[in-house]
């Protein structure tokens, strides 16, 4: 049997376009002998479709484009995902369903067994679970078809509870021969060896081959490496395609006197290191985040000569091309010289548009203004801010008149002590580093520089200087926050870990206490702000957004 893994891209409500985008890759499968096709989780409305699943006109067109496409399968079988009614007198009006049709017809409908519902994840808010699995005959061979979390069992990056159920396991004992999975299984920065563990487990327990497919693509925060992967029963990986790459992958499935085996050698698949990974999971993010949306393709930033903007204009030229970037650069009475010549060199490196907008008549404007109502007061963080927020006016301003999309360039560890400024650097349409902490900016544009591009094209210049956020005089971050070594470790072990401050400082030693304390008292006093950012770009195992839900309004951090 041939076995194709359809690694493709969905947009979520685009029905129609989905289903036509399987239905190309299915004539080509025909075409070339293909006797089935494996599609993604949900791919025929995208994933995750949250609450459109509530709206009648939404399922009413996915079960007419269903059936279509149901009718045109001819002697090629093809397994893809979507959502199905709930018969049945109780329970949520929806299942969580992986269709198996061939020769016009419905084989099986296969229901998703375990629902999420920690992290980004709310799917029992909306499907019925399924309680019983059973295995399909499809041209001689039983499958066993699951959905994602039903193979994902007890091995994810956090684990928030223990199921009590193995529906892989189950169907293995209703007889499966083969077992399939499609999947729309997020990203993060240590998802892919994790996933070929779990995968590679699963079947050598079951001796079994395994057919996983996952989608690729990015939906609003959630990015989608694919991923997909083809596995022997002794867990050697036979087929793997690219990392964040729309295409497919064959595999031949032969009976052998040890059962069914998948011919051939081990795939050879050298997957990206950390910088590189996260660098095309950011550009893939930005680059559907506008394509599947109505926001156009052009895009305008603050060029600050800093580290976080550079790397943002990078993400943008290469996601989008040069030519739909405007950078923009706004010096202040504190800006360096150097700060706007290394925005210069970066933009003219990189190609894209280029310009220069003063701050200080608007700036000076406003404390004008203000002057009656300041007097007798001393310089501070409301003057500091008005500076970060004349700039988030005159980048609004060009994004309104050209429709051009505003990009935030704030970092994760900014985002995380509250070192960001509301309705000035926060301002913007997507938070393309909003889960990237600022010493991964660092060793991105290092890499960027030395293996991506192979010359200077970010200034080392950028890369080495002190940051700063040059609102007032001779200004360092490091004035009021640890190192930035120091910084991130902390937030990673508190945000990602969830570890305690006890934990942490244990780990850190007694002499950071006060400095564990005061980060991460900061962090929980600005959920706040992070209340009001824009969409975040996620690459963690625990981003901020959807996927980390905490009050604002809570009495813990001051007790603590």
């Amino acid at each position: 049997m041939k076995i194709r893994l359809a690694q493709l891209n969905p947009t979520i409500g685009d029905i129609r376009g989905n289903v036509a985008q399987m239905r190309v890759a299915y004539k080509q499968a025909a075409a070339d002998g293909i006797d089935l096709i494996v599609y993604p989780e949900l791919c025929v409305c995208g994933y995750p479709p949250l609450d459109l699943l509530e709206r009648r006109d939404f399922i009413t067109t996915i079960e007419q484009q269903v059936r279509a496409f149901v009718s045109e399968t001819g002697d090629t079988g093809a397994i893809f995902g979507t959502p199905v009614r709930n018969s049945g007198k109780a329970g949520r009006p929806l299942y969580n369903a992986a269709i198996l049709a061939q020769s016009g017809s419905v084989l099986q409908t296969a229901r998703k067994s375990l629902l999420p519902t920690y992290d980004v994840f709310d799917e029992f808010r909306y499907f019925e679970p399924e309680t019983s699995r059973k295995t399909v005959l499809f041209n001689g061979i039983r499958l066993g078809i699951t959905i994602c979390e039903d193979i994902w069992n007890n091995e994810n990056e956090v684990i928030y509870h223990v199921y009590d159920i193995n529906p892989a396991e189950e169907l293995k004992l209703d007889g499966a021969e083969v077992l399939i999975n499609i999947s729309a299984s997020p990203f993060t920065q240590k998802k892919p060896e994790l996933r070929a563990r779990m995968l590679q487990n699963h079947a050598r327990d079951l001796g079994l081959p395994l057919i996983y497919v996952n989608q690729v693509g990015a939906n609003t925060e959630l990015i989608f490496d694919g991923d997909s992967m083809a596995l022997n029963p002794d867990g050697s990986i036979m087929a793997r395609p690219p990392l964040f790459e729309h295409t497919t992958a064959d595999v031949q499935l032969e009976q052998t006197s040890a059962g069914w085996q998948l011919k051939g050698s081990p795939a050879e698949t050298t997957l990206p290191g950390k910088p590189e990974r996260l660098f095309r999971a950011l550009v893939l993010g930005l680059r559907d985040y506008l394509g599947k949306t109505a926001f156009g393709k052009q895009v305008v930033l603050g060029l600050s000569g800093g580290i976080d903007s550079a790397l943002v204009s990078v993400i943008a030229a290469e996601a989008l091309g040069p030519e739909n970037v405007m950078a923009i650069t706004m010096p202040s009475a504190f800006s360096s010289l150097g700060s706007v010549d290394d925005s210069r060199i970066l933009a003219k490196n990189l190609g894209i548009r280029f310009e220069q907008i003063a701050i200080k008549p608007l700036y000076d404007g406003y404390l004008e203004a203000l002057a009656p109502l300041f007097e007798g007061t001393d310089f501070g963080v409301a003057e500091e801010n008005l500076q970060s927020r004349s700039r988030g006016v005159l980048l609004m301003a060009v994004s309104n008149k050209f429709g051009h999309m505003l990009l935030n360039t704030g970092n994760k560890s900014e985002m995380a002590v509250g070192y960001c400024t509301l309705y000035g650097d926060m301002a913007g349409g997507l938070s393309v580093l909003s889960d990237v902490y600022k010493t991964e900016v660092f060793e991105m544009c290092r890499w960027l520089n030395d293996s991506w591009y192979g010359r200077e094209v970010i200034p080392n210049a950028i890369i080495t200087k002190p940051p700063s956020a040059e609102l007032r005089p001779d200004q360092k971050d490091t004035d009021s926050l640890p190192e930035y070594d120091l910084l991130d470790d902390i937030l990673f072990r508190y945000i990602e870990l969830q570890h305690s401050r006890e934990q942490i400082t244990e780990a850190l030693g007694e002499a950071q206490a006060e400095t564990v304390r005061r980060i991460l008292r900061l962090v929980d006093l600005n959920e706040y702000k992070r209340r009001q950012a824009a969409p975040g770009l996620r690459v963690s195992a625990k981003a901020f957004g959807s996927g980390r839900r905490l009050p604002i309004v809570q009495q813990w951090t001051s007790q603590r």
